[in-house]
Parts: C-alpha cells; structure tokens; sequence
C-alpha cells in the first residue's frame, strides 16, 4: 500500500489553529465529514472512542488519529500540520504539530494494518517528515517537489523549513 492510494494533495492543510487535543478531533472530524459527505458527529465519536483506548500521538510530534467505518469504501487520509503543537498524551510525551487522519471502510481489518503501517514510516521517516513540512511550509513553496525528493534540498529548523544551497 502506498500513501498515495488514500492521501491527495486536497487533503493536506497547513497552520491548523487548536487549542487541545478534542477541538482538533472535532476539526478532523468536520474537515473529513466534508469532504466524505458524511455528517461529523459519527466520525468525532469513532475518533474519540479509539483515543479512549490509547492514544494515537506516536511521538516525534506526530499523531496517527484513525477509525473504521462501514460507509465508507476505500482508505481515506488528510494530513494537518498545526501552527502550534498541541498536548496529545502521546507516547514520548511531547506536544504534535503532524497529524494524520485515516478513516478506513469498516471490514478490510487487514488493509488497516498495512496503511497504519505505511503511514507511520512515512511519518517516522526524518526525510521524509522534513519532505512534507518543506512541501507544506511557505520558505519552501518554491522548491520543486521532484527535486526536493531527488536532493532533499530543505533542512528542518526549530519552528520552520529552510531551503538549502547545494
């Protein structure tokens, strides 16, 4: 399974404004409903109630928020970046700024593990972490993609992406 099947470029948002961790569900949960025509209330709660059984902040500042569900039919993804890391009980303890939505159809079990998979080592990949927030970041914008992959051409700052010269 590759990132691409359930994540186009529609679906990434950058300076994502939220105070904690159940306003950013709630922003997930209207930003999917959207975009699935499904109403938010019942994507909040599946999110909810799987956070209730262990949080899905991963750490590394990254958090892989995820539910099933029987209306959907195939892997959807959105990917956040917030303006200002959050508390989400992650497992290193530290405060998300990447977030990773990904709502699955209810009976592929399987294809859950395997895009839960995909994600986290696209995510936990320090290139490639570097790669989305370049891609996402405005002192990167003029870089072209292709390129940045070829040359990883943009280096993590503090709070920000800076392009690199060769």
């Amino acid at each position: 399974m590759n990132i691409h099947d359930f994540l186009s470029p529609s679906d990434v948002a950058i300076d994502i404004v939220v105070s904690n961790k159940q306003k950013l569900l709630l922003e997930l949960a209207s930003k999917a409903g959207a975009r699935l025509r499904l109403p938010p209330d019942p994507i909040l709660a599946e999110l909810s109630k799987r956070e209730e059984l262990g949080s899905t902040g991963v750490g590394g500042g990254v958090a892989i928020p995820h539910a099933r569900f029987p209306e959907i039919d195939k892997a959807f993804g959105m990917l956040f970046r917030l303006r200002q890391p959050i508390d989400f009980d992650a497992l290193d303890g530290k405060p998300i700024d990447l977030v990773f939505l990904l709502l699955l159809p209810e009976s592929t079990k399987g294809e859950q593990l395997s895009a839960l998979a995909c994600v986290a080592r696209k995510l936990h990949s320090k290139f490639l972490h570097t790669l989305i927030l370049g891609i996402l970041l405005p002192g990167c914008q003029t870089i072209n993609p292709p390129a940045l992959v070829r040359t990883g051409s943009c280096r993590l700052g503090r709070d920000y992406l800076t392009p690199t010269l060769a």
